[in-house]
């Protein structure tokens, strides 16, 4: 299992769209066999950050079956407007 971690940086008026935007992606990942699960946090000292989790069965799977899906297009059009705010995205395996 792999488990990607995005961390945004949100304006405080642009965090409704945001929201939303990864609620309805978190959709998407659901369809996903790759995708075993995923939680959207909101940083309880920093109004502006929010991390987004995701459980992938493997890096791989990620990269060349969610990203290669049909299912890809559609998710990308959701987060597109908030790539500007990513501050970190990267594959973390899980150790312990």
């Amino acid at each position: 299992m792999t488990v990607e971690y995005i961390r945004y940086r949100i304006a405080a008026e642009q965090q409704p769209a945001f929201v939303q935007a990864i609620k309805s992606a978190c959709q998407l990942l659901a369809s996903s066999p790759d995708c075993l699960s995923y939680q959207l946090g909101h940083c309880d000292e920093d109004s502006t950050l929010f991390i987004w989790r995701i459980e992938w069965t493997s890096v791989e799977q990620h990269l060349n079956g969610f990203r290669k899906s049909p299912e890809f297009g559609a998710f990308f059009q959701l987060v597109k407007p908030f790539y500007s705010g990513i501050q970190e995205m990267n594959h973390y395996s899980v150790l312990v």
